[in-house]
């Protein structure tokens, strides 16, 4: 006899170093028993099988309740097409018996209780959807526009591409505009192409670069496009500008972008391991645990700006730094009209933080982890740190997502917000923060999906990189 049995129960992959947070009653979990025990699925991510006594479940999400039966029915149908395909003969005895859980399925699904959707239902107004519904990525970790006014995209995927396509929402193909996989290094969860970004004046020296992990460092390389085909990059082309030893494969930044000032700026993270275990955040004489600012524009490979804090300096500290004490500034933007640089700070045991960075600053790990004392747990010496503008504890999210300051005009309501999210929770948030008066915070989203990264369009449009293998859209009406 199949017993079936349907539950409120947190479903979120581990990622990022984070495991899933405890309870979080945000999804269903269909548990189907064999008379004889559980029948536990293949695995689909490469860990080890579950054991046998691992349940066998499948989880639907309702996004925008209410919605009608038929609606859920169809959900689940979706579902089942792109599930785990059974490997065993008893694994395969619970496709027949399946759809005898649909109807309970929907039924559970489309039920009133608050606890099963996923939107907070005082922001309604707000939502995602998928903005190119025929193109799919690989562990997308990055969006970028190149400025050039020809309304392409370009998603970064871990393993080591860059795919260009058309930013128009019946787009159906996408060309592969660089492949450096053999050069990237992907093996750790947080290691490979990591950042992307377009020199200011791509459009008439066709310069771009990369930053991604190799064998026992992190490289920044400058690239150069194709002379007769815009839509394909040179691999050969590759100028190594900066490489940074990498003593762990985690905490491994991210985050390129050019600066209003015309100057690059790199996320470095400080180097891995539980707790900072080489002190690299508060140690100026390493480029681990800090945000740099270089100018590509002149020297060989590239030169200090003059301003940079320790620009000159005789202390042995490295001229490249703009601002340290980070952990892992995974993600961070520059808001176009305040000039603001907005960081996200993945946190250690307990907190999230955002940061608004200053050169020369001091952002406090790992004497703090967001506004309290880490190394040593209590009584440390705050003198000169810079204390977030926001955090949150890890009750409500384990690992951040920077994103970016909505400058659009697709959703009035939020121009000027910050808007962020969690990688592991789903969550997106909205920050608004004007240098003088608290910041406050509003959940916009709580998706079902993991959130990698943020990107902006050339209209100042919200793009989300998930891996569900989808670039996710921030809309302004999620309807009924």
């Amino acid at each position: 006899m199949l017993v079936g049995s349907v539950r409120v129960h947190h479903h979120a992959p581990a990622s990022l170093g984070y495991p899933p947070s405890a309870e979080d009653p945000r999804s269903l979990r269909v548990t189907v028993r064999h008379p004889h025990g559980a029948v536990p699925l293949a695995p689909r991510n490469g860990s080890s099988p579950p054991s046998h006594s691992t349940p066998w479940s499948l989880r639907v999400t309702v996004r925008h309740p209410p919605l009608s039966l038929l609606a859920c029915f169809h959900a689940g149908v979706r579902y089942l097409h792109h599930a785990t395909v059974y490997t065993s003969k008893a694994q395969s005895m619970i496709a027949r018996y399946i759809s005898s859980l649909f109807f309970v399925l929907a039924l559970a699904a489309c039920s009133d209780d608050k606890t099963q959707n996923p939107v907070d239902k005082s922001n309604v107004g707000f939502g995602v959807d998928t903005a190119f519904h025929d193109l799919s990525f690989e562990r997308p970790v990055d969006l970028q526009d190149p400025k050039d006014g020809s309304n392409r995209l370009f998603v970064v995927e871990q393993a080591g591409r860059i795919i260009v396509f058309e930013n128009s929402p019946s787009v159906n193909s996408s060309k592969v505009f660089l492949d450096i996989r053999g050069r990237v290094n992907d093996a750790g969860n947080e290691q490979g192409l990591l950042g992307l970004a377009f020199h200011p004046s791509y459009t008439s020296n066709g310069h771009f670069y990369a930053y991604y992990s190799a064998t026992d460092s992190t490289r920044l390389s400058r690239f150069q496009v194709s002379g007769g085909d815009p839509d394909a990059a040179d691999p050969s082309s590759e100028k190594v500008l900066l490489s940074i030893y990498q003593p762990f494969s985690n905490h491994n930044g991210g985050q390129i972008a050019f600066g209003p000032d015309g100057d690059l700026y790199i996320a470095v993270g400080d180097g891995g391991g539980a707790g900072d275990p080489l002190e690299n955040g508060q140690d100026q004489t390493s480029l681990l645990g800090s945000i740099l600012r270089i100018d590509v524009d002149t020297g060989n490979p590239f030169t200090i700006p003059p301003d940079n804090p320790y620009a000159g300096n005789t202390q042995g500290f490295r001229e490249e730094i703009y601002a340290y004490g980070l952990r892992n500034p995974w993600r961070f933007s520059f808001d176009p009209v305040t000039g603001w640089l907005w960081a996200g700070d993945v946190g250690q045991n307990a907190i999230e933080e955002v940061d608004i960075v200053e050169s020369g600053g001091n952002y406090g790990w790992d004497v703090m982890e967001g506004s309290s004392c880490f190394e040593p747990s209590s009584g440390c010496d705050q003198t000169d740190l810079i204390l977030p503008v926001w955090e949150y504890p890890h009750s409500v999210g384990r690992s951040i997502t920077g994103g970016y300051v909505y400058r659009g005009t697709a959703i009035p309501e939020l121009v000027g917000a910050y808007i962020y999210g969690d990688f592991i929770t789903g969550k997106i948030w909205a920050l608004r923060f004007d240098g003088v008066n608290p910041a406050t915070n509003t959940e916009l989203i709580d998706a079902d999906f993991n959130i990698s990264s943020f990107g902006v369009d050339g209209d100042g449009e919200i793009y989300i990189c998930a891996f569900d293998g989808k670039i996710h859209k921030l809309i302004p009406d999620i309807g009924p």
